[in-house]
């Protein structure tokens, strides 16, 4: 119980607070969070014993399969910031439920037919939530640049970095719930994340001309280390290679976000409202590599079915990535239809727009 607590603090208070990077959106990124959280555990506890009932997957008692249903719904926190200030309650309960099932079922294929063990199957969560979230968010229409809604200030800053420490306190225990080895798994995952935030303050004092730390930089690219380990959480038997994994997790996170926003979202007309592709799914990219990589080094004397393993773990990462952003693609189509309501740009990051809010009170 002790551990799926951590995960239930991870993605209602992390997620929750993590989401407040818009200075009037504040309470629709915890308050519809918290809402699609508590819903969404509960779908995914009712498809995961739908398998159970068609003998597709075994019975592993309730309490494991919340904490699993909790797990899951980080692909749809992820996703969430994305098209966060964008989409209205209902577009995001659908999306929801959408990705839900369809993570389930990716992870379903991953186990069945390449043999992707229960913790790693999981764990693409992240690689998951960051590029469906960026396809659903690329069929909505762009906001304007000159919109005064769509920024930050001290205040939504300092609460984003509250829920990026209630991540950071709590993402040993959500690599390490799952696995077989979990005192490894939790004190690799601990050595990455506190290398990521320390090269984070670095980074982020070179990055800029002034020498100064920028929070946005630190809030990102201190969790970058847990999204990257926690593909090798388990296999890793020496903390300095965790803590390269770190290292480069925070350097792409960081890099990623001068280069990303800079050259590739706006071609591809992608706005990215939080940030999670080099948030999340450059780490998650990075960490399935660098599984692919030990796996080869620890089977190297094994040549016989090294290729195959190796096979199996490329198709599970590109299977992973490819079911995400087709139906990613087709969710975000369905959203923006009439039925929908589909918000006009005008009313992007408002909070007037669904919340009773006192006009003296600005979040």
């Amino acid at each position: 119980y002790a551990e799926f607590q951590d995960v239930n603090h991870m993605v209602i208070f992390g997620f929750g607070f993590f989401l407040m990077v818009l200075r009037r959106y504040g309470f629709s990124s915890t308050g519809f969070n918290f809402l699609i959280i508590v819903l969404g555990v509960q779908c995914s506890v009712l498809v995961e014993d739908l398998l159970v009932f068609f003998y597709l997957e075994a019975n592993e008692g309730i309490l494991k399969s919340i904490a699993k249903a909790s797990i899951s719904m980080t692909a749809v926190a992820i996703s969430t910031g994305a098209v966060l200030g964008k989409s209205n309650l209902v577009q995001l309960i659908v999306m929801t439920i959408v990705e839900l099932v369809v993570f389930c079922v990716s992870r379903w294929i991953n186990r069945r037919y390449l043999e992707v063990g229960d913790h790693l199957s999981l764990m693409h969560v992240h690689l998951f939530g960051a590029y469906f979230g960026l396809a659903v968010t690329s069929c909505f229409p762009e906001p304007s640049p000159k919109l005064d809604k769509n920024r930050s200030t001290p205040k939504s800053d300092l609460f984003s970095m509250l829920g990026s420490v209630f991540l950071w306190v709590f993402w040993p225990s959500f690599n390490s719930l799952l696995a077989q080895s979990r005192r490894k798994a939790v004190l690799n995952t601990y050595f990455a994340l506190a290398v990521s935030a320390v090269t984070a303050f670095m980074l982020s004092a070179l990055t800029s001309k002034d020498g100064k730390f920028r929070l946005t930089h630190i809030h990102s690219a201190a969790l970058a280390g847990g999204v990257t380990v926690s593909f090798t959480a388990e296999m890793i038997s020496h903390p300095w290679i965790a803590m390269i994994l770190g290292l480069l997790g925070s350097a792409i996170t960081i890099l990623g976000s001068h280069c990303l926003q800079r050259c590739l979202n706006p071609p591809l007309k992608i706005h990215d409202t939080s940030g999670v592709h080099f948030t999340f799914g450059l780490p998650a990219v990075l960490g399935a590599l660098a599984q692919v990589v030990l796996l080869v080094i620890r089977e190297w004397t094994n040549s016989s079915s090294l290729g195959y393993l190796v096979l199996l773990h490329v198709g599970a990462f590109c299977q992973t990535i490819s079911l995400a952003l087709i139906t990613g693609f087709i969710t975000g189509f369905i959203l923006n239809t009439r039925p929908l309501k589909i918000i006009p740009v005008s009313k992007y990051f408002e909070d007037q727009f669904y919340w009773e809010v006192s006009l003296n009170v600005t979040l």
